[in-house]
């Protein structure tokens, strides 16, 4: 399959919860397989997409077996790859093409921030 990266707009669903003394608390945005900023799919039935979490852009499946596996997109491709990889699926592409994908996610999300993949890689 030829991985092509699709960008659209996708509002950050983090909520945010206000404490009692002024403290702030976020949890977990609704992440679904429609939820992403950036997407390359690399099967009919799987992608790796790009979505905004915490003030951040979380990396990782599009479809999971265990709900909310992802990194941010400032860690090294094989980093994520290496944590998600579990998520990629029967008739998902080979792990080179998916490494590829989070490669073009995380760059995207770079641009996107403005942010620069060697200064800022955590």
């Amino acid at each position: 399959m030829k991985l092509q990266l699709e960008v659209r707009q996708q509002a950050d669903k983090t909520p945010e919860i206000c404490l009692p003394g002024g403290q702030t608390a976020v949890i977990t945005p609704p992440i679904d397989e429609d939820y992403w900023l950036f997407r390359v799919k690399v099967s009919r039935y799987q992608a790796i997409v790009g979505f905004p979490k915490f003030s951040t852009i979380g990396v990782g499946f599009a479809k999971e077996k265990d709900w909310n596996t992802n990194l941010p997109y400032r860690c090294k491709p094989e980093e994520i790859w290496q944590h998600i990889k579990h998520n990629k699926g029967t008739r998902a592409a080979t792990d080179e093409e998916c490494i590829r994908a989070i490669e073009m996610v995380c760059a995207a999300a770079h641009q996107w921030r403005g942010t620069d993949p060697i200064k800022d890689a955590l």
